[in-house]
């Protein structure tokens, strides 16, 4: 008999410990109040062979970036100017936000981020371009959870983001990216003549005798 009502409570605790789990992951979510901001110059760049790189506002906030401590459309353009720069001398690159929203889908949550990098020609026209989209779904968690879960999922996103970008940019924009360790050549030293304004210029000093061939002495 104390064998049969061991193995019922163990069989109890199995089943009852996945919602117990759930319980401790939601209260922890509910419990988190401090969600440091999203960089990502650790990365590395993505330097364009133009002279500027312009990125234009996101679209319209959705109705649950009000309580996302890291909304997807000012994530998103926090991570192009962290990581897209400018290093030509002329030409012009525009990274747009397309979309970036997490809506709720029933009773999930339902994220998509796409953005598109432009090279522009002098007239205005694309010179080349590159596309990258992600998607990611989650579970509607509680209220008082909301803040945490938008959060996390934005993070998990702008991951995903980050390496789908970095991909089609190498692959589509491989003629116009320059190596991170790429800089300008130093300029040349030039001589300049350092004597005073008037004066002639010093002779050139005379060389040394060589120790192989020792000078003599005039004779008297």
């Amino acid at each position: 008999m104390a064998r049969r009502r061991a193995g019922k409570m163990l069989r109890r605790t199995a089943l009852l410990l996945p919602l117990l789990l759930a319980a401790c992951s939601g209260d922890d979510l509910a419990q988190r109040t401090e969600f440091p901001a999203l960089h990502y110059d650790y990365l590395t760049p993505l330097r364009l062979n133009v002279a500027t790189v312009d990125v234009p506002d996101a679209p319209p906030p959705g109705p649950l970036d009000a309580v996302n401590p890291a909304p997807p459309g000012q994530t998103l353009r926090r991570m192009a100017l962290d990581r897209i720069g400018a290093g030509g001398a002329t030409g012009r690159a525009v990274f747009v936000v397309d979309q970036a929203s997490i809506t709720q889908a029933g009773d999930g949550l339902s994220g998509v981020m796409a953005v598109h990098l432009d090279v522009l020609r002098p007239d205005g026209g694309r010179a080349a371009y590159a596309e990258a989209r992600v998607t990611r779904q989650a579970t509607l968690p509680r209220r008082a959870e909301l803040p945490a879960a938008l959060y996390d999922m934005t993070r998990a996103m702008m991951d995903d983001m980050n390496v789908e970008l970095e991909f089609q940019a190498r692959r589509s924009l491989h003629d116009w990216l320059q190596s991170a360790e790429a800089a300008p050549a130093p300029a040349p030293v030039q001589q300049q003549d350092l004597s005073a304004p008037g004066q002639p210029a010093a002779p050139p000093s005379r060389p040394e005798p060589s120790p192989e061939q020792p000078t003599r002495a005039p004779s008297s």
